[in-house]
């Protein structure tokens, strides 16, 4: 007699075999087969319709050449550089805000409006030397996407740097929208707006955000928006450190409310 043909190995045989957990494809464990999964069916047990992102510091590490624009505008002013790790509790306001702090610590904020011309271009110029996604962050994305998820970016980050930094990390087109935070005139986080905003370009539904500032935790609360905070010691409605607990964290959330 002819042998019976063998099924074709998926990724989820493959997950299977190694022990991986197979009831619910939308969890960590499966973001890599989910992202092979080329135009499978939305699964609509995922909580939200839609998950919105912050950028620096949130979904990617930009700390490093924000701080060298910083530095590259002091050096201009003939003040001294501040490390790194001092003006990354500067970022998420915008560059405006980011370098008048760095600009009162430093003795006075008089020369701000030419100072900040110095800083965007050298960070135009610069934007992604070493800027990259936060480890497991497209994984993350891709298994979202699979749910059927619609993604978005909400950001201080003005249009023009915003959507050249995703050209350049190649991230542009996995997103449903960027809101910007010279989208909407005079609206920024942490006013609730430009998450409303995210919300009606995605078609509604259900939707929570994900960003490690406070400007994302106040916009968010005041959006009515349930919101998981990135990065170690961080506080919110829930924080994880790690991409690859973003899925179950976003469920865990969803379970609070």
């Amino acid at each position: 007699m002819p042998k019976a043909s063998q099924p074709i190995a998926t990724p989820f045989d493959k997950l299977r075999a190694n022990g991986a957990k197979t009831q619910r494809p939308c969890h960590e464990d499966l973001a890599m087969a989910i992202g092979l999964r080329a135009g499978a069916p939305a699964m609509a047990d995922f909580p939200f319709a839609t998950v919105g992102f912050d950028l620096d510091g949130t979904l990617v590490d930009s700390v490093g050449d924000l701080a060298a624009a910083v530095n590259h505008a002091l050096a201009a002013a003939g003040r001294p550089a501040f490390p790194v790790d001092a003006i990354r509790p500067m970022i998420g306001g915008g560059a405006r805000l980011m370098l008048q702090t760095a600009l009162r610590a430093s003795g006075g904020d008089e020369e701000l409006d030419a100072l900040l011309r110095v800083l965007l271009e050298h960070y135009e110029a610069n934007i992604a030397v070493t800027t990259r996604p936060f480890p497991g962050a497209i994984a993350a994305l891709e298994a979202l996407a699979g749910c059927g998820v619609a993604l978005a970016i909400v950001t201080n980050k003005r249009a023009h740097y915003a959507d050249l930094l995703l050209r350049e990390l190649g991230l542009a087109d996995r997103f449903a929208c960027v809101v910007s935070g010279d989208t909407i005139p005079g609206k920024a986080k942490p006013d609730p707006a430009p998450l409303i905003e995210m919300a009606r370009r995605c078609g509604g539904g259900r939707a929570a955000f994900v960003g490690d500032s406070r400007y994302d935790v106040e916009a968010a609360r005041a959006a009515g928006m349930p919101i998981a905070v990135f990065g170690r010691g961080a506080v919110g409605d829930i924080a994880f450190d790690d991409y690859r607990e973003l899925l179950d964290t976003l469920e865990r959330l969803a379970a609070q409310r």
